[in-house]
Order: structure tokens, then C-alpha cells, then sequence
């Protein structure tokens, strides 16, 4: 069977108990389990398919807790290292007013980004598998290089590769390094997932359109625009499909993207669906995963944080049927 492989950052979200809250104003907290890599490929897990996580956490309570969370919601944890070089990273997050979020990051460095390439086994990947990862974990680190050997095993597999950029300044030096960062791994993408929010600054390009064209570079070719609460576009370099999504009362954004992203993952690796079979399934189930993705990601945000918000097959296929689809 087919399986996704995520790659990148897991660790501890102090999420606030005080709603509608400055950071700075937050007295207690509540952990859980974050970082998007991690939240894809619980989704997928949570759906019923394959998953696994490959990074690194620190050889310590937290980094204990998270190999248990992951494992007991079905993601393979036989690829994640521990180590004492470094603790496990810890972001505190507050919800605002309006449902976004306000983070501070503590890794500097954090145990993933110590994640050397000698750590990757070509074995962990069959034929068709699907390798997932974001940007936050491609800072000047051994784990930046860990990436690419990852994406060079799963090409040699014949796999797929899917990048959600998930822009996270406040972890990077300068903005510019961020975004060199991103366009230096998009080429080697067979599908991007960019958000409204993030397409001007990653391709320098304020017409929307034009934008959006500029992403099909290298290997890409598929290209997900989600736009929040209005839904998403798929683009190949042919056609474009969209769907406005799903009207909802936000409680928490976190997650959101990753349960998109996941929700549409989950559709592919279920059907097998290879490299070059991309394009020709998207056309033919286009209506399909963006109802199903755009389903997951507005289910995600009525609860409170990611991991307990992630829904299951069948909330989703339930709350597809409430919406007459």
C-alpha cells in the first residue's frame, strides 16, 4: 500500500486557555502536540491510510510524549530519533479576536533540526510512496540537507513529492532567507500547497494570477491555493478547478491548512495515485478533493487546537452529506 512520509518539525504547542488573548496576557496553558508535518500525517492516519514521521526529538519528557501521541493516533514512529544534543522545541500560542493565532517559537536549535542525512535509509520508501514537508525546518541546519536526501530517495522510488511552504517568519533571521529557503525547494515538487496570505511574498508577484503561474517550476504540477474561509483553487498548468468552501464558527484556526492539505493527500494515496497519473486524476476528481479537503479543514477550526480538531473519515463524510454534497 501506498504510504505518505512526512518530514520536518513535531513539538510541544502551549496552546492558551484564555480566549480571544494577546500572548503577552496568557496565564495558563495546555499542551499538545504540534508542527505541521506532524499534523499531516496524523491526519492521514486519523482517515484510515499510511503515515509516518521521520525527524527528531530531544531525549526527554516531551520528546516521550510526542513519539506516544503520534504512535497512538496510528502514525508509523519507527523512523523518529531521540537525541541529548538538543532539547525537544516548544511553541506557546495564543488565539486572537478574529481566530488567528499568535506564536513564539523556542528551538535554538530544537532536536529536528539536528537531524543529520546519514540519518535516512533509503529502505523507509517503496515504490509510489508520498513524501510530504514544509519550510519550517529548511533554517541553515543539518536538517535542511536531510530534506533533500529524503526528496532524492523518494524520486529514485518513483514517488510523489508535496510541499506546503507554511510560512513561519518569526523563526527565521530575515524574511529573505525564508523565502530564498522556499524557492529553492519548490522545483522539486510534483505538488504546492500555498495559501493567500503567503503567495505574494514567496513569488514576488502582486497579480494573483500571474503569481500563481510563476509556481509551476521544475517538477511541480499541481499547484493548491487555499484562501481560508472562501475555499481553494487546484491548478495544473492546463486547467483550474475551485470550490468556495464551508461556512463554520472559527474557534481555532491551528491546523486549518494541514488538515487541507492532509485531507487531499489522503484521497491520493488511497487511490495509489503515481507521478505521472497526477494531472489525469485531478481532472477526472477535481469536485471530490477539494469538497473533501475543503470538509477536513473547516471541521478543523471549530475545535481547539490541531490534534483533537483533526476529524475522522467519517465526521467529515458526515458533515459532506449536511452540506448536500
Amino acid at each position: 500500500m501506498t504510504k505518505l512520509h512526512a518530514i520536518g518539525e513535531v513539538l510541544i504547542d502551549f496552546i492558551s486557555n484564555q480566549k480571544q488573548c494577546n500572548l503577552k496576557d496568557v496565564t495558563t496553558f495546555e499542551k499538545v502536540l504540534g508542527g505541521a508535518p506532524a499534523n499531516v500525517a496524523i491526519s492521514i492516519a486519523k482517515y484510515g491510510a499510511r503515515s509516518s514521521l521521520i525527524t527528531q526529538v530531544g531525549k526527554d519528557g516531551f520528546g516521550d510524549y510526542l513519539i506516544e501521541t503520534l504512535a497512538s493516533n496510528r502514525v508509523d514512529t519507527s523512523y523518529i530519533k531521540q537525541t541529548k544534543e538538543a532539547n525537544t522545541g516548544l511553541a506557546f500560542v495564543s488565539v486572537q479576536e478574529n481566530g488567528e493565532r499568535d506564536f513564539s517559537f523556542f528551538r535554538n536549535p530544537s532536536a529536528d533540526l539536528l537531524l543529520k542525512p546519514t540519518d535516512i535509509k533509503k529502505e523507509w520508501f517503496e515504490e509510489g510512496d508520498y513524501l510530504h514537508f514544509c519550510s519550517v525546518d529548511l533554517v541553515d541546519s543539518p536538517m535542511k540537507q536531510t530534506h533533500k536526501e529524503a526528496i532524492k530517495f523518494v524520486k529514485e522510488k518513483g514517488g510523489v513529492i508535496s510541499f506546503d511552504p507554511n510560512v513561519r517568519l518569526s523563526l527565521w533571521n530575515c524574511p529573505d532567507k525564508c523565502k530564498t529557503a522556499i524557492q529553492e525547494f519548490l522545483p522539486f515538487a510534483n505538488i504546492v500547497k500555498v495559501s493567500d496570505e503567503e503567495l505574494e511574498f514567496i513569488t514576488e508577484e502582486e497579480n494573483e494570477a500571474k503569481a500563481l503561474e510563476s509556481l509551476f517550476i521544475g517538477d511541480v504540477q499541481v499547484i493548491i491555493y487555499t484562501k481560508g474561509k472562501d475555499g481553494a483553487i487546484i491548478l495544473t498548468k492546463e486547467k483550474s478547478f475551485q470550490h468556495p468552501g464551508y461556512a463554520v464558527k472559527v474557534e481555532d484556526t491551528t491546523g486549518a491548512g494541514d488538515s487541507f492539505i492532509g485531507s487531499l493527500l489522503y484521497i491520493l494515496v488511497c487511490n495509489h495515485v503515481r507521478k505521472e497519473q497526477l494531472v489525469p486524476f485531478i481532472f477526472e476528481n477535481h469536485s471530490k478533493l477539494l469538497v473533501f479537503a475543503n470538509a477536513g479543514a473547516a471541521l478543523t477550526t471549530t475545535g481547539k487546537g490541531a490534534l483533537s480538531s483533526l476529524p475522522t473519515l467519517e465526521q467529515v463524510e458526515k458533515f459532506i452529506k449536511q452540506q448536500g454534497e
